[in-house]
Order: structure tokens, then sequence, then C-alpha cells
């Protein structure tokens, strides 16, 4: 099912609310997201395009009060729903003087959220003009390619965030062409000609990440020769992609908190704090919230980089797009060789669609591009290594007691000498009266 719906800002400081809010309006086929304090939610509405703000009001350092009195000056075609947990007369007039739609209260049911969001957006739609539904590419989204429902999915919330500067959380498997995805959402949208800086924060060791993320200033360490810009300069006002974001040190990870909170950065070496203007869309192959449980990831940068998630389906979940991606890699790889653009059998096909692919999108380019340099002629199963090839799968073996193999031997005896059980039994170096017991 495609995000034909709108899309909704939800802030709560309690972040099992929140998630709890996410899995029910993704579940009713909206697009969300998410902000865990006012200010964060103050930078998504300036960023991003919401058809619904749903608040908690009982927040630290700004109330969702004040989120709600901005809102209704500074945006106010936005319809606001209040969800809290300490209701009281004073606090319904407050609210309701403050603009709110409606007013929820905690618990609730996902039925009476569906309700109250459906009332809220009801009021709004007799001022605004209806959305365009914007189509996504048959069979491809920038480099992307794929036209299974689980690609497609990826491709709307891309075209979601295209045109806004609000972090994205990539998840997925390792190659699964997650910066792929960062790359279609910088350069589909109205930020293309900005800069699009990739980092994979795996491959820089950790004493040099900070530096190389920041920036320095001469005589920060040993080597410092000059003042120097980091990845943060180098990006401003595009997007800073941070690949592999979960191998980032503690110390790394408190300052990027601090980039995302205040939009400002410090170089390495200086007391001079740098305003950046810039989206951050980072990607991982770690599971965070195990991270967070080994207190190996902070749990509040977590939630800063999941203004939007998206997971990336490994390729066993949309085998539906192997043969667009092997005409792709076929044409790739016939280019690059020069006079190799090859055909593939229907059963080579086949057998591509069968297989489990562990290594996703990655190790299929890699097997089309060995079968290309090895093929003469029309790429066919002998073209391909043999553990994609069928294989027979032989139980395991069954374990009998000592009797019974002790019984299946002598029976086995028996049939050699025709029955004979005297010259059985002086194979077996045991009298007849031994081997009679056991044939019981």
């Amino acid at each position: 099912m495609g995000l034909e719906k709108e899309n909704i800002l939800i802030v709560d400081d309690d972040i099992h609310i929140l998630e709890l809010l996410q899995r029910h309006l993704q579940a009713l086929n909206y697009h969300v997201y998410k902000a865990v304090s006012v200010k964060q939610a103050l930078y998504v509405l300036h960023d991003s395009t919401i058809d619904l703000l749903i608040t908690d009001i009982q927040m630290p350092e700004i109330d969702g009060l004040q989120l709600l009195k901005y809102t209704a000056e500074h945006y106010p075609e936005i319809p606001k729903l209040v969800i809290t947990g300490y209701p009281s007369v004073d606090d319904a007039m407050s609210v309701i003087k403050s603009g709110a739609t409606d007013y929820l209260t905690k618990p609730f049911t996902k039925e009476e959220l569906k309700q109250a969001v459906n009332r809220s957006l009801e009021s709004s739609k007799k001022t605004k003009k209806p959305k365009e539904k914007k189509q996504t590419a048959v069979s491809g989204y920038g480099q992307m390619i794929g036209q299974s429902t689980a690609f497609e999915k990826v491709t709307q919330i891309i075209e979601r965030v295209k045109n806004n500067k609000a972090t994205v959380l990539i998840e997925g498997e390792s190659g699964t062409g997650k910066e792929l995805v960062a790359r279609a959402i910088h350069f589909s949208g109205k930020f293309a000609k900005q800069p699009f800086i990739a980092v994979n924060c795996g491959a820089i060791p950790e004493n040099l990440l900070e530096s190389e993320l920041f920036g320095y200033t001469k005589g920060a360490f040993t080597g410092a020769n000059e003042n120097k810009n980091g990845f943060f300069q180098a990006a401003n006002n595009g997007t800073l992609f941070l690949d592999e974001i979960g191998n980032a040190s503690t110390a790394v990870q408190a300052k990027l908190l601090r980039a995302l909170q205040e939009k400002e950065i410090t170089k390495v070496g200086s007391q001079k704090v740098e305003k950046v203007d810039l989206r951050i869309i980072a990607a991982t192959n770690n599971n965070l919230q195990e991270d967070i449980a080994n207190k190996s990831f902070r749990e509040d940068l977590y939630y800063r980089l999941t203004v939007v998630q998206i997971d990336v389906p490994p390729l066993r979940e949309r085998k539906s797009d192997i043969p667009l991606l092997v005409e792709q890699f076929l044409r790739k790889y016939g280019v690059e060789y020069k006079d190799r653009l090859l055909q593939i059998t229907d059963d080579a096909l086949k057998m591509l669609q069968r297989y489990h692919w562990q290594g996703n999108i990655r190790e299929l380019e890699n097997v089309i591009q060995r079968a290309v340099i090895m093929s003469d002629g029309k790429i066919d199963i002998k073209d391909f290594p043999d553990y994609l090839k069928y294989k027979i799968e032989f139980p395991d073996a069954s374990f009998s007691s000592l009797q019974q193999m002790e019984k299946e031997y002598i029976l086995k005896v028996l049939a050699a000498t025709n029955n004979n059980k005297t010259k059985a039994a002086e194979i077996l170096q045991i009298d007849r009266k031994t081997l009679r017991q056991k044939l019981k």
C-alpha cells in the first residue's frame, strides 16, 4: 500500500509514546516525521511540508502550548492535535485557545487516534487545495532500479523528503544500496545543485573522525600545520551523508548531537562556534537499538537522527526486481568491457531469482560482472559459481541404539552365509545360543 495520505509531525519527549504513535499512524498509511523536543519540531516545520501537528503538552524546557501558539501564527493552515496525560478543564481551555483542533487523552486506542486525526484533517480540507498525487518512475528512481512493492515504498518516502532538510536515517543490510537512496534524496530534489558529501564513519580511524567531520585549527594536534575545514563545512547548504553511523565514537556522537540540535559546530582546537545549514542523512546496517542497550550508541542522538526513517529491503524481499537489476548490470559491464553486451538465458535468470542473496544487490552485481567476463556468448547457468546452483539437502543421519546396530550387523552376516547359523556364529565369534538370544 502506498503513502496516499498526509504528512504528520508528532512531538513528544516520551520516546515510547513517540514510537507508538509512529506505528499506529504508519499502519493507517500516513507519512510520519518525529521530534523529541519543540526545538527539533521547529526545524521540521521549517524544512518540511506538514499537514498535521500532533504534540504533547508537558515537555521539558519549552512546553507544547508554546509550540501550538507558534504554529498557529507561523503555520496557521496546519491543524493541531494535542495528546496529553494530564487532562483538566484548564488545560483543555488553554489548548483550544492556542488553536488546537482536537484533544486526546493518554492512554488512547488506535481507533480513537484514527478518529481524532480524521477530525483534525477534515477541519483543514475546506481551506486547502487537494494535493496532486506524485507519480514515481515505473522501473527506476535516480540510479536505483525496481518496480516491486518494497521498492516503491522506499521511493514514496524519498518523494516526501527530497525537497526538505529533515534528518533521515536509512537502515538496511550491507549491500542493499543505502548510499543510492541517500543520493536519490539529494539529487532528485531542489538541493541537487548543492554539495553532496559522503563520509564512511567506519573507514576513518576513530582518532581522526572528529577532526575530519568538524575541521581543526592550526596547532590543534601534531601535524595540524594550518586551519582546515571538515566535512560539515564542505556540505554546507547541501547534504552530508554519514554512512555506518553506528561506528562513530561516543565523543563524536556528542558533537553530532550538538550539531543536530543547535545547527552549529566547533572545530577541534577552537572555541569559536560556527553555524551550519545542511541536511544530515545517516545510514547503518547495525541494530542501533541493540547498540543503545549496550551503551555504545547514544539514545538521544538516535531519536534526533530518526526524524524520518527509511528501511531499505533486502534483495530476497524484492526478487521480482532481479531481472531489472540483471539487465542494468549487463549493460554496465558490457559497456565497461567493450563489445560485451550479452544476454542471459531464462534458466539462468530463474536460478538467480531462486537464490537468497545474503550479500544483496552488491553480491548480485559481482556475480553478473564475473559472468560477463567468463561467458563466451549468451550467459547461462554454467557461467555462474556452484554455490548459486541447486543443492540436495540430505537429512541428518539418525542414530540407532547399540543393540539395534548389533542386530542389523548379525542379520547382514546371516544373509552372507545363506542363514547358516553355525558359520555366522563362527564369524561373529559367539556360540549359537548367544546368536539366538541376540536375534530375539
